[in-house]
């Protein structure tokens, strides 16, 4: 029996159940690290997984004083830190399921995945979190208590009533759970050990672009699946210290605390997004999970940041740069081919003159230390992609959903292959349809949508192949390509089909400035798009151009508002068209006055573009570029 096959059929009943093995094995190794603010500035503590341990059996005990039961759900709403970790575990620990909620989320839609989930008690981060509940808590009538992680005033004292919701501290419930396991101390190993691998575990509902959130039923067995699939395949190990900075309440985020708590290894915590930079050199990551967006951000950023230095610079970062993707894609190509990755000599000392030049500094800023990243929830650009790897940052892309407890395929880590989404987990099992459409099955494949038995038959069929809406192929070596979106693609009204993630890809690998891309043609007769750019990289850029500074634009919308601007992203859009058939090429494009973000809602917590959302808020911008058309 291989190993990875044991991984799996040895898998335990639970993450629960995982976690209490975990202490026992290795209770005074080092957990978790999170950063705290000590007399104006930060620094960073520690926690072992025996200290661990006392913190979720405390949380875990205090629930079940609360009467919560097996299955009952408690919510968490909260940005990425290390009491989510805590409170999540202590719910999984009660035998009670986690509703994940992202504290983006506004008060209207709050209420109804605390109404729909039927959530008993809320874990809120602080008091803003907190006024989104008290302000629909008539319609929550069984919600019945808040646990706050940062109370306003004295942290010692309970909340109160608030509303009539009971409001208690985060170290006001581990009190309780203290007091509950001096008069039963095998409180919560026994109710561990009455939970069974079919139990709802969490409810994560879907960002939708459009109607209500739908809940996706994930029960124990997905996460302990989870776990064994990621140590099956390497992407952990004992050793490793993983930063993480995703949003807990998404499945990427849920899926990499399974695999931490398997492998035993180090994991720093930390959801601040503009602390990304200045945290990898101090927590020096050997693995870290990343979306797409965060590598082209710093990719935009290096290539600024040499275009800033002048000509000389400039044009050798721009050698290297191609150097890079040249190495990568050779060697890529050759152990497709052959088997044995390698490049040709001339090739391979370039690499090594452009190492020492540019390459040791990416390197550097990632912390030096990075084995591996894993991408997902959305598609990285390939010359991105390439960039990186010729670069020694290897960005391991996966694919996965919310209804798969995220990741079903990924790049192995010793044969990565950029363009594609790596290979299945073991013991997941990928079919291609008739129409293009991914299918999945395995033990990671959600139980169904929460009180939504139509769209679960929409969703599974009776062989329990999920439909992932996704259209890609599978290569003779077993790796997984994605093409598209199935609801994405669009006709043109002259009959071609278009896949609008192929040419954004390409416009984000040749483009330094941009932040976001929406190409749009679905019904019409060419192709448009809407082009956000990166603020601080186009700041860069006119401050070298002369736009600002006395008399000239100030602010952003007035530097993207510029003539000059307009044509600068006009000669990289020429250069996007002239490699794209006549019917995919970009006729117009509008620079947008500021760039998508989540608190609009153009963006998914996870930074994937809600295309209906963006389209509707920009509809002035698409129609004028559409005014009087004809077939260009």
């Amino acid at each position: 029996m291989s190993t990875a096959q044991h991984l799996l059929d040895s898998r335990p009943h639970s993450i629960a159940h995982l976690f209490l093995d975990r202490v026992a094995a290795t209770p005074e190794r080092e957990a978790y690290r999170y950063p705290v603010p000590v007399a104006g500035a930060e620094e960073w503590r520690s926690l072992t997984w025996a200290e661990t341990a006392r913190r979720v059996k405390a949380i875990a005990a205090g629930l079940l004083d609360l009467g919560l039961g097996s299955e009952e759900r408690v919510a968490i709403a909260s940005s990425t830190r290390v009491e989510w970790i805590l409170a999540d575990l202590g719910v999984m620990c009660a035998g009670a399921a986690a509703t994940a909620i992202y504290p983006s989320t506004n008060a209207d839609e709050t209420a109804y995945i605390l109404a729909d989930s039927d959530s008993r008690a809320i874990f809120v981060e602080n008091a803003e979190q907190l006024a989104k509940v008290t302000a629909h808590k008539s319609e929550l009538p069984r919600l019945g208590h808040a646990i706050l992680f940062d109370p306003a005033g004295d942290e010692s004292s309970d909340g109160g009533a608030v509303d009539g919701l009971d409001v208690l501290t985060l170290a006001e419930l581990e009190r309780r759970g203290a007091e509950r396991l001096a008069r039963d101390p095998d409180a919560v190993e026994a109710t561990v050990r009455a939970i069974e691998p079919e139990q709802l575990a969490t409810l994560i509902y879907t960002s939708g672009t459009t109607g209500r959130p739908k809940g996706v039923r994930l029960v124990h067995d997905c996460w302990s699946y989870q776990a064994a699939a990621q140590e099956a395949t390497g992407l952990v190990l004992p050793d490793d210290v993983q930063f993480v900075w995703l949003p807990l309440a998404h499945v990427f985020g849920k899926a990499l605390v399974a695999g931490q708590v398997q492998s035993g290894h180090v994991m720093a915590v930390d959801g601040r997004i503009d602390r990304i930079v200045s945290n990898l050199p101090v927590v020096r990551p050997t693995i870290m999970a990343s979306a797409p967006r965060v590598f082209e951000k710093v990719y935009n950023g290096v290539a600024a940041r040499a275009r800033a230095e002048g000509g000389a610079r400039y044009k050798i970062f721009q050698w290297a740069a191609r150097v890079a993707r040249d190495h990568a894609r050779t060697g890529q190509e050759r152990v497709v081919a052959t088997g044995r990755r390698s490049v040709p000599l001339s090739l391979a000392v370039r690499h090594a003159v452009a190492d020492r030049l540019v390459y040791g500094k990416i390197r550097a800023a990632f912390g030096g230390a990075l084995r591996g990243s894993a991408s997902g929830a959305a598609a990285l650009a390939p010359d991105i992609g390439y960039f990186f790897a010729g670069a020694g940052v290897k960005v391991l892309e996966g694919y996965g959903l919310t209804e798969t407890s995220a990741a079903c395929t990924v790049n192995p880590i010793d044969d990565c292959r950029v363009g594609t989404v790596g290979k299945p987990l073991p013991g997941t099992e990928v079919r291609i349809a008739e129409d293009g459409e991914i299918l999945l099955r395995g033990p990671g494949v959600m139980r169904g949508y929460h009180n939504l038995p139509d769209a679960t038959r929409e969703a599974l069929d009776d062989d329990g192949w999920f439909r992932t809406g996704d259209i890609g192929e599978v290569d003779e070596h077993g790796y997984v390509r994605i093409t598209d979106r199935k609801k994405d693609l669009f006709k043109t009204s002259g009959g071609k089909y278009i896949a609008p993630t192929e040419i954004e890809g390409r416009f984000k690998a040749l483009c330094p400035y941009v932040s976001n891309v929406l190409v749009i043609g679905d019904g019409r007769n060419y192709c448009t798009a809407l082009i956000a750019l990166d603020e601080a990289a186009i700041r860069g850029w006119a401050a070298g151009a002369g736009l600002t500074g006395p008399g000239g634009a100030s602010t952003y919308a007035e530097i993207v508002a510029s003539p000059a601007v307009h044509e600068l992203v006009d000669g990289y859009v020429r250069r996007v068209n002239a490699d794209l058939q006549r019917w995919q090429t970009v006729k117009k494009f509008a620079v947008l006055p500021r760039d998508l973000d989540v608190e609009h809602g153009e963006l998914t917590p996870s930074l994937k573009v809600k295309r209906p959302v963006v389209e509707g808020a920009y509809a002035d911008l698409v129609a004028a570029m559409y005014e009087g058309a004809r077939e260009a």
